[in-house]
């Protein structure tokens, strides 16, 4: 139905409002209100029946159904909290089904032209596709500020700067974009950096600057002699602060496909001599686990992460090393790690990636929260760069 809805806002309060009956903190960035408003997804009263819930893991007592949370293994406290988190869970969720749906059909679409045509990059031709992405952006900024989109043409307009390099620029939609942080035809080290949820050309700024650290981490670490690079792969629709598509596999599935033709891409440019790292913060973790399988990475390093959608670590299916962290003051840790059939739907995403029933190789992110796992000189971005740049003995451990 077309016309107004209650819009995102009452999504949000309905959201917020269940995080804190289970007493957790308002959200600051938006990739918290995303998995606080947990309740994002499309749910009909009555829908999850008694006993259909999962453990996230066997034996590890992490899921409600094992009875705990985590850092509340087996205690009566533990249980009661966890069911409050469950039933405030289902009301959001119930909240948004309706408002969902209503707040979409009100956001009008920015015009954009169609993506460059260009042949699968190599080294030779990065520039020519650099400068035929950045005059992409540049007639994009031209179209959004001739409909009124001032904040996409502004964004639009900054992406088509001189020094910006784009492997990939598509102004539609929400957009999407994969842009590159140094010298990648002559890179032997490149980290791949794979968002959560609430990412997009107006938002991209953020990720951008999460990005530029971390090639500043690796180039500030690097041995003498190497060359190292930054993707930032803006490459998926990522699931909005209220949707049904964040608590569930559906746009890591979608997402999947492209990361890996990404990861081929790299192996062609770099003449596959590379040690290739990915990245995955938040949502972004569920996506490099869809895509995991054989995948010819080095590393996967987990950071904020609500689960992959595996099991393990070894049920990734993966020859790369997989690493793990959590900081202190990350608010994922109050989520219980569940899997649950809903209308034939499974909602959640399994096992902790930070529990010894996931198996990943855990390194330390101190007191980082949600965010901050990209801030500058922390201890979080320093273990990313050391894993990215190889020089694993140098990891700081949790």
């Amino acid at each position: 139905m077309a016309g107004r809805g209650p819009g995102p806002a009452v999504g949000q309060a309905a959201g917020q409002a269940a995080g804190r009956a289970v007493g957790e903190r308002e959200p600051s960035d938006p990739d918290v209100v995303v998995t606080d408003v947990a309740a994002s997804g499309s749910v009909e009263p009555g829908a999850v029946a008694p006993g259909s819930v999962e453990p996230g893991s066997a034996g590890s007592g992490g899921g409600v159904a094992g009875g705990g949370v985590p850092g509340g293994v087996g205690s009566r406290r533990a249980r009661r909290r966890g069911g409050r988190w469950v039933r405030a869970l289902l009301a959001g969720l119930i909240t948004a089904a309706v408002v969902a749906p209503l707040s979409a059909a009100a956001r009008p679409e920015v015009p954009a032209p169609a993506p460059a045509s260009l042949a699968p990059p190599t080294a030779r031709t990065l520039s020519e596709g650099y400068a035929a992405n950045r005059a992409n952006a540049a007639e994009a900024a031209r179209m959004a500020a001739a409909h009124g989109a001032d904040r996409r043409a502004a964004a639009d307009r900054s992406m088509a700067a001189p020094a910006r390099q784009f492997l990939v620029f598509d102004g539609r939609g929400s957009g999407r974009a994969t842009e590159v942080f140094g010298d990648l035809a002559h890179a032997d080290r490149v980290a791949v950096l794979v968002p959560g949820s609430d990412t997009s050309i107006d938002t991209y700024d953020r990720f951008r600057r999460a990005a530029a650290a971390l090639y500043g981490e690796l180039v500030r670490g690097a041995p003498p002699g190497s060359r190292p690079a930054v993707l930032a792969w803006l490459g998926y629709d990522t699931p909005g602060t209220v949707s049904t598509a964040v608590l569930t596999t559906g746009r890591a599935e979608q997402a999947a496909p492209r990361l890996r033709a990404l990861v081929g891409d790299v192996r062609r440019i770099t003449g596959g001599r590379a040690h290739i790292t990915l990245v995955c913060h938040s949502y972004g973790s569920v996506v490099c686990g869809r895509a995991a399988t054989g995948l010819d990475v080095d590393a996967l390093a987990l950071v904020g992460s609500p689960g992959t959608g595996a099991d393990s670590a070894a049920a990734l299916h993966t020859p790369a090393r997989v690493w793990a962290a959590r900081g202190s003051g990350d608010w994922v840790a109050d989520v219980p790690h569940v899997r649950a059939e809903v209308l034939g739907t499974t909602v959640g995403f399994g096992t902790d990636p930070v529990s010894p029933a996931f198996g990943a190789r855990l390194f330390d992110a101190a007191a980082a929260d949600h965010s901050g796992y990209f801030t500058p000189g922390s201890t979080a971005l320093v273990n990313l760069a050391r894993i990215a740049l190889g020089g694993t003995p140098e990891v700081t451990h949790a």
